[in-house]
C-alpha cells in the first residue's frame, strides 16, 4: 500500500544539540511509518541562523535532499553554494559526498532528507576527526585509528589457555 506525506501535515519535533548552531526540526520517522526496509527518510526544518548537523559524509549510505521550501547554504568539498525550492542535491559516499546546511535566511527551510539503508553505515565528520557507527551512535575519535594487528601479539598463548581449559589440562 502506498504511503503518501505531506508537510502541510507532519508533525515536527525540535531536536536541539547541546551546541546552540545546531538545531533543527525533523518529522516523526516517515520511513518507520510507511514500513521502509531499504531507505530512511524524513522532513527537516532547518530554522534561521542554525546549521543542520555537523559537516560530515557517509561510508555505506547515499543521501539526497530535496529542498521544498526555503533557503539555504550548502557546504561540500567543492565549497558553498545557496539552495532554494526545488534544488535537489545528491550526496554519494565517501569524502566527496560531504556536506552541511545553513540557513542564512528569516525564513525556515525545509527539506526532504532520504538516504539508503544498509544495515551498518559509518559517518566522518572532517572538522572534528570524530567517527560514528551508526544506527548505534558511537563515536570515536579517528586520530585513535589504530594498525591491523595491534594487541595481537599474544595469540598463540590464548590458543592455549583455551585448548588447556577445553581439554581440562593444568597446564
Amino acid at each position: 500500500m502506498a504511503s503518501i506525506f505531506n508537510v502541510a501535515n507532519t508533525a515536527f519535533t525540535q531536536k536541539q544539540s547541546p551546541v546552540p548552531e545546531f538545531a533543527w526540526h525533523t518529522s516523526e520517522k516517515l520511513a518507520v511509518m510507511a514500513g521502509s526496509k531499504h531507505l530512511i527518510f524524513d522532513i527537516r526544518s532547518l530554522d534561521p541562523g542554525k546549521y543542520s548537523y555537523p559537516y560530515h559524509f557517509h561510508r555505506n549510505a547515499e543521501e539526497l535532499f530535496v529542498i521544498i521550501e526555503g533557503k539555504a547554504m550548502l557546504r561540500t568539498p567543492e565549497g558553498i553554494e545557496e539552495l532554494s525550492a526545488g534544488d535537489i542535491v545528491f550526496f554519494e559516499t565517501g569524502p566527496e559526498g560531504a556536506h552541511q546546511l545553513y540557513n542564512h535566511t528569516e525564513l525556515p527551510c525545509r527539506y526532504f532528507d532520504l538516504r539508503t539503508n544498509n544495515g551498518l553505515d559509518v559517518a566522518e565528520y572532517p572538522d572534528s576527526g570524530k567517527i560514528n557507527i551508526l544506527p548505534y551512535e558511537e563515536l570515536y575519535q579517528a586520530a585513535d585509528q589504530v594498525d591491523y594487528y595491534k594487541g595481537e601479539d599474544n595469540t598463540k598463548e590464548i590458543w592455549e589457555q583455551l585448548y588447556c581449559a577445553d581439554r581440562g589440562d593444568n597446564h
